[in-house]
């Protein structure tokens, strides 16, 4: 995928749009809304252009406009509409069209918009994991079937961890509150993948504890002078995709970083799953999901 993916099947937009292909076909005989083209051996395809006009069709569909008519719309009338329904509606499912086309087209203000219109009716809690969570699972699953390019992956993934950084921001102003742990926040040596060790920061902070991020492709080595000179240090970590070898990697966390049983350590993230709690010491912890995480924070 040198390229920009330039050739689309039905079953692509199907699955970019949300429009069953039986209605996206039954669309294109009735109303002329799209064109397939053809390869050499005569199998259909729908080009780049076709893949965004099928977006902007499903977001206006879904904001009550009838197909005739938007069928009728020339591009102009098209673009405007959408920048005004992605300006007054924060329906999740809409919300989730207009940031997929917003990808699609390399809209920054386009999700800008969406974004602060979901904003006036949700917190930024509220909106990672009902808005942002989904569409990045989304977004996985049409990175690894070669639907989207990695250009768009990154491009979306970056305007979501830019929303993150604001508003860590915003919290890092004011005081930390509680003073029974402090988390130290890292991702190990290899691992780059840091939007959920950044919402991690984000929680950490607004439940008011003091937080120390180090950020990503550590070594163990640096982390030896926190773990001997802080007091009730917590480390965490959201593991993605590296290290290659878990058990060995916290096998050198024990011997290099935790000298004393109160340093403790959390682990988040796929590489994780297979773990299981029995078998770890007393000081490192898995949790499956970051509600767990939070909820053993509460109890």
């Amino acid at each position: 995928m040198g390229h920009i993916k330039q050739q689309f099947s039905i079953k692509d937009l199907e699955q970019l749009s949300g429009i069953k292909a039986h209605t996206i076909r039954i669309w294109e005989k009735r109303y002329g809304i799209l064109q397939p083209k053809r390869t050499d051996t005569n199998i259909r395809y729908y080009d780049l252009k076709a893949l965004q006009r099928i977006l902007n069709i499903a977001l206006l569909n879904e904001n009550g406009y009838k197909i005739s008519r938007i069928a009728k719309m020339n591009p102009d009338e098209v673009k405007s509409l959408i920048k005004s329904v992605s300006s007054i509606n924060s329906d999740e499912s809409r919300a989730m069209k207009a940031f997929k086309l917003a990808m699609i087209n390399f809209d920054v203000h386009l999700f800008n918009q969406t974004y602060n219109s979901v904003f006036k009716t949700r917190n930024f809690r509220e909106i990672f994991k009902e808005h942002f969570l989904p569409l990045l699972e989304e977004i996985g699953t049409l990175w690894q079937t070669n639907t989207i390019h990695p250009a768009q992956e990154h491009f979306i993934t970056n305007l979501i961890r830019q929303k993150i950084y604001w508003n860590i921001e915003r919290l890092d102003r004011i005081e930390a509150t509680r003073k029974d742990k402090l988390f130290v926040l890292f991702l190990p040596e290899g691992e780059i993948h840091d939007l959920g060790i950044l919402y991690l920061n984000y929680e950490l902070l607004a439940l008011g504890y003091k937080v120390i991020f180090l950020g990503h492709s550590l070594p163990f080595t640096d982390l030896k002078y926190l773990a001997e000179t802080k007091e009730n240090i917590h480390f965490v970590s959201y593991l993605t995709v590296k290290p290659d070898n878990l058990h060995d990697f916290l096998e050198d966390f024990q011997t290099e970083v935790s000298s004393k049983i109160s340093c403790q350590y959390w682990l988040l993230g796929r590489k994780c799953e297979s773990i299981r709690s029995e078998d770890l010491p007393e000081n490192i912890k898995h949790f499956k999901t970051t509600n767990d995480f939070i909820k053993n924070l509460h109890d």
